[in-house]
């Protein structure tokens, strides 16, 4: 019998726990490479909007992009300061905005409309960038085989969770009758 899943993305996780460090590290590091490629690209004083084709870390840039990576990369700090459900949600989120983002750009390639410089370096950056972030995102939270201790695998089964729990504390295996 299908049973809805009663996890929602925003349930509670203690920023203690020990998938939040992984979650941690994610955004700390993204956010790290998105604050220097764009502290790099405002350094050298590259236009605004200007489409000329100045390369900062072997991609393509402009003073908006620059200003747009280290926002980004300081968004993704404060998920690394705050942890827990937050910053997993976070780099999810941001996680699927990049490839989004990827795709945007692939299609304003040629045109007018490219204003934040991309070329194709910068495309294929995103969509790396995007599946690093969800992976780090989705870790621990989505998969079939998570462990019965996982918060997230108890929040989707809390009558077999609470079965465990009550097996663990009578000392009992779960699989006995009562």
């Amino acid at each position: 019998m299908m049973r809805p899943v009663n996890a929602r993305l925003d349930e509670h996780l203690p920023s203690d726990h020990r998938l939040s460090k992984v979650y941690r590290v994610g955004a700390g590091l993204t956010g790290l490479l998105l604050v220097a490629f764009g502290i790099l690209g405002l350094i050298d004083r590259i236009g605004f909007f200007d489409t000329g084709g100045d390369t900062v870390l072997a991609l393509n840039t402009n003073g908006a992009l620059s200003v747009l990576s280290i926002c980004i990369g300081l968004l993704l700090f404060v998920g690394m300061v705050i942890g827990g459900t937050f910053a997993s949600t976070l780099n999810i989120v941001l996680g699927v905005l990049f490839i989004a983002s990827g795709f945007v750009n692939l299609a304003l390639l040629d045109t007018e409309m490219n204003f934040l410089a991309f070329h194709i370096p910068n495309v294929l950056f995103s969509f790396v960038v995007g599946v690093m972030l969800m992976w780090f995102g989705m870790y621990g939270r989505v998969g079939s085989a998570l462990p019965h201790d996982n918060p997230y695998w108890r929040a989707r089964h809390p009558e077999q969770a609470a079965r465990e729990q009550r097996a663990r504390t009578s000392g009992r295996p779960v699989g006995r009758p009562a």
